[in-house]
């Protein structure tokens, strides 16, 4: 009888070396994937605890209440008798955000429409890093643009008696949107199939009629996801509008007016309040809204994309 080959063992003991790094390096990534999902629920966590005071708190609720914070119209946080009204506060986060979508949608969708149909290849070589190193600026560097020359620039035009207001900072915001909108739109309308465009432009249609009737309508799945996107972050961004907004909770329909954000007025004076005072459990709570409100509008989103790409596939 033959002795066992002795590279048999070895070949054993390989494998199950192998297994076990395998596993090891399962059980890795799945540590990594579920420590970001910890991470964010400790910090939605510790939001909605520090924010739990107005609902739970007799102390506290008698300076700042639900009840109060749409009872007056004046935000004015210090002094003798603290007023805690968010209106100011929504209506210049609501602005901003209009004006910002308003600028920021069509110049990102009209791009990439540009960029996947019309543009030359070399062209979209360099058109689509072009825009998307726009997502790579900091956004304490578009509010500084924003204060020193976008300001100005459109104080002369409109002759605005407000350099800073809500226009200004609605179009500084609508710069740091335009990446995102347009990346997720230009993906998708490259992923149209060449067929669609092949059929159109053989039944007679002109590049445009091809570009706005078929290749658009089969990416509105993807344009509308971006948009979405683009929302979600101008409803939270902080930096730019702390810069170029004026920090006036000024409760009023003009965009010339100076305006004050949710986020903004977290940035402005958490520094300074007193932990565990009305004023400190107020700013939690405008974090537990804007946090409710980005998620609602994520939820949205993909409840949105998925209805309209069943649509248009048929089911």
């Amino acid at each position: 009888m033959s002795n066992p080959s002795p590279a048999l063992p070895d070949r054993t003991f390989a494998r199950r070396l192998q297994e076990v790094r395998e596993r090891w390096i399962e059980v890795l990534l799945r540590a990594c994937a579920f420590s970001a999902v910890a991470g964010l629920v400790l910090i939605v966590v510790f939001v909605f605890r520090e924010a739990w005071p107005i609902l739970s708190d007799p102390e506290v609720q008698k300076e700042s209440s639900l009840a109060g914070f749409f009872a007056t119209p004046l935000w004015q946080p210090v002094g003798d008798v603290p007023k805690y009204g968010l209106l100011p506060l929504l209506s210049g986060t609501l602005k901003v955000v209009v004006i910002a979508m308003v600028f920021a949608v069509p110049i990102s969708v009209l791009a990439a429409v540009y960029s996947a149909e019309f543009a030359p290849a070399r062209m979209r070589e360099v058109l689509k890093p072009a825009i998307e190193m726009l997502a790579g600026i900091p956004s304490v560097v578009l509010g500084f643009f924003g204060l020193m020359v976008l300001a100005s620039w459109l104080q002369a035009v409109t002759h605005s008696p407000m350099r800073l207001n809500a226009v200004t900072a609605g179009i500084a915001l609508g710069l740091g949107i335009i990446p995102t909108v347009f990346t997720v739109a230009e993906d998708a309308l490259r992923a149209v199939p060449k067929a669609y465009r092949e059929a159109s432009l053989g039944l007679g249609a002109s590049p445009w009629q091809t570009a706005w009737h078929v290749s658009l309508p089969a990416a509105s799945a993807g344009v509308a996801a971006g948009v979405l996107l683009g929302l979600a972050r101008a409803v939270g961004e902080t930096m730019i509008v702390l810069m170029a907004s004026g920090n006036a909770a000024i409760h009023s329909a003009d965009p010339f007016d100076s305006v004050r954000t949710l986020s903004a007025s977290i940035a402005a004076e958490l520094a300074e309040v007193v932990v565990g005072s009305p004023h400190y459990a107020t700013l939690f709570f405008l974090g537990a809204l804007l946090f409710t409100v980005t998620f609602i509008i994520n939820v949205l989103a993909g409840l949105f994309v998925e209805r309209l790409r069943k649509r248009l596939a048929g089911a």
